[in-house]
């Protein structure tokens, strides 16, 4: 029988380098030839590993940066626009800049009818705000190379409700020099005029999706998800041309050695990461709800892995339940001790309304520095702990030579002592207990600000009842010995279940078949209203904050019962079992 060291020690970093070469050596746009032929390359090789794949394609709302044009005061300066950005008139915009610092809350007076100037990276929100504001373009003062952004806070194809959600003012972006010298002509003359032009092509267009599959070696529908996106900005040696390379690798050694899995694994290549909002595994999503809700026991995301320099392996992210995967295989491939970062809203992460307990995007990164790139990228990465990507990150220099062999190989372990783990632990390794620490412990804050609200008085008692009979449940099923298969498979289900609703209450605050937009979301996004109201004045708002309390408290206590109905009708059975057992 093949052994998971066995494997591990097949990972081969010149076979990671020849796919990473292979991957990348075009420019991947979403919905284009170019990518298109690397998504032909993967299916080829994965049919080559013993794979049967499927290679389909779907309509997706695309966009494409095109030509832009900045002048300032008469000088111009190099720029670059943003997927779904809006384009200017023909003639372009002639108006005044004003500097609204990084766009932070109350620095956006008098700019109605003007263009902005922002620090940092072009994000939805600061674009929004901008928007909100008055505004008729956005300047993004980048880091020492532009980097490329999609500035859209649609998540995926849009909904009948969102088709008007989409930025409609012009967004462009400077390098860190240029813009500490606009700055200072703001911030010295008083009066700066500015031209800007912009094309931005939107567009409803086919892109494809790359699915194979190994299968479990007894019936199971239980799987594993482990996908990452194959399009690109530029080159995208390391975004994400090292991501595909990892997972083709890993598929190569499964193929060869057919290990045996208790659950299957599932590799997922998607387009529309970079300029649809994550379109292809929004999709992916809408169209296998069910199955992904009933069977798929968590998603393993990769992106941009094995970089030179990535020597940061603690902050990638990871949801409290399934921290503990991640922490065992970096201890035991790298020696490193893993900390792990809260998902926010951004990458792949499109299957949390189905309730899939979720792993990584990322996992190395670069050391913190005290250079723009990084300094803008610590709000991006790693909750600030890692230095991100790299300098390179979304640019054109994201090119062959930023990969370490080396690092690649070891993340490409990584990933599969992670894989192995989830897929051959006889009891699902998601930690539920861990899951409802987390929530209570954000659920502690949102109800010192509203101590006296009922339906949050109710939240904290179903939580805690939920916590104490998770508890039971653990020193029960870990503590057994000699579980039968059906009793181990019980277990799982019971655990599955569990996540459906523990996912949705930590992270999703629209209902669960929809998707939230690509904002900053709070944990407990049901609950986070009570935080304001301590800082609203009138009686207006504070009714009107108790009264959305009410309602999503409602919503967020029917899930803890239903919760908490089955714990216990599974707690009622393993200790009938357990009683019988100890009688014998």
């Amino acid at each position: 029988m093949v052994t998971k060291i066995q494997l591990i020690d097949r990972v081969d970093k010149n076979k990671l380098m020849e796919f990473t070469e292979n991957i990348s050596k075009e420019v991947r746009l979403s919905g284009t030839e170019e990518e298109y032929r690397a998504f032909q390359y993967a299916e080829q090789q994965l049919k080559e590993f013993g794979f049967e794949t499927s290679l389909y394609k779907r309509m997706a709302y695309i966009s494409h940066p095109g030509e832009t044009s900045l002048r300032v005061n008469g000088t111009p300066y190099q720029s670059i626009t943003h997927a779904m950005a809006a384009s200017t008139p023909e003639e372009g915009l002639h108006t005044d800049l004003v500097y609204v610092g990084d766009g932070s809350e109350g620095n956006w007076a008098d700019v109605k009818g003007k263009a902005v100037v922002i620090d940092g990276l072009a994000i939805p929100g600061a674009v929004k705000a901008a928007e909100q504001a008055g505004a008729i373009a956005a300047v993004f003062i980048s880091a020492e190379y532009r980097h490329e952004m999609i500035v859209s806070t649609v998540w995926g194809n849009p909904s009948i409700n969102q088709v008007n959600d989409y930025p409609t003012i012009a967004v462009l972006s400077v390098n860190f020099d240029d813009g500490q010298k606009i700055k200072e002509m703001i911030l010295n003359s008083g009066e700066t005029a500015c031209e800007i032009k912009a094309v931005v092509h939107k567009f409803w267009g086919e892109i494809p999706t790359l699915i194979a599959e190994y299968k479990a070696d007894e019936p199971t529908d239980e799987f594993v998800l482990f996908s990452g996106h194959i399009d690109s900005w530029h080159h995208g040696a390391m975004d994400n041309g090292t991501a595909n390379a990892t997972m083709l690798e890993i598929a190569r050694i499964i193929g060869e050695q057919k290990p045996t899995f208790r659950r299957s694994l599932r590799f997922a290549f998607w387009s529309g990461h970079s300029h649809g909002r994550y379109a292809g595994s929004t999709l992916y999503a809408d169209e296998n709800w069910e199955e992904l809700h009933d069977n798929c026991v968590m998603h393993v995301n990769i992106d941009s892995v094995g970089a030179k320099e990535s020597v940061v392996l603690s902050e990638g992210n990871a949801m409290a339940e399934t921290k503990s995967v991640a922490a065992k295989a970096i201890k035991e491939i790298a020696g490193e001790t893993y900390n792990s970062s809260r998902f926010g809203r951004a990458g792949d992460q499109s299957f949390w309304g189905p309730g899939v307990p979720s792993l990584l995007m990322g996992l190395s990164e670069q050391k913190p520095m005290n250079t723009p790139a990084m300094e803008a990228f610590s709000k991006l990465f790693g909750d600030g702990k890692g230095g991100g990507f790299g300098w390179w990150w979304h640019t054109t220099e994201d090119t062959l030579d930023k990969i370490s062999p080396e690092f690649l190989q070891r993340d490409c372990k990584i990933y599969l002592s992670i894989l192995w783990d989830l897929c051959t632990s006889r009891l699902l390794e998601v930690n539920q207990l861990n899951a409802i620490k987390e929530i209570n412990s954000y659920l502690d804050q949102y109800h010192e600000a509203m101590p006296n609200h009922k339906g949050l008085a109710e939240t904290k008692k179903r939580v805690e009842g939920l916590k104490e009979l998770i508890r039971q449940v653990e020193d029960i099923v870990k503590t057994a010995e000699n579980l039968t298969d059906c009793q181990a498979e019980e277990y799982n289900r019971w655990n599955i279940r569990v996540s459906k609703g523990l996912v949705r209450l930590n992270y999703v605050n629209e209902d669960e078949f929809n998707h939230d937009s690509a904002l900053a979301q709070p944990p407990l996004p049901l609950l986070a209203v009570a935080l304001k109201f301590k800082s609203v004045n009138s009686d207006m708002a504070r009714f009107a904050i108790e009264n959305t309390l009410t309602r999503n408290t409602n919503k967020f206590n029917f899930i803890l019962r239903g919760l908490i109905c089955s714990t216990e009708e599974y707690l009622g059975r393993i200790k009938e079992v357990k009683s019988k057992v100890s009688s014998i």
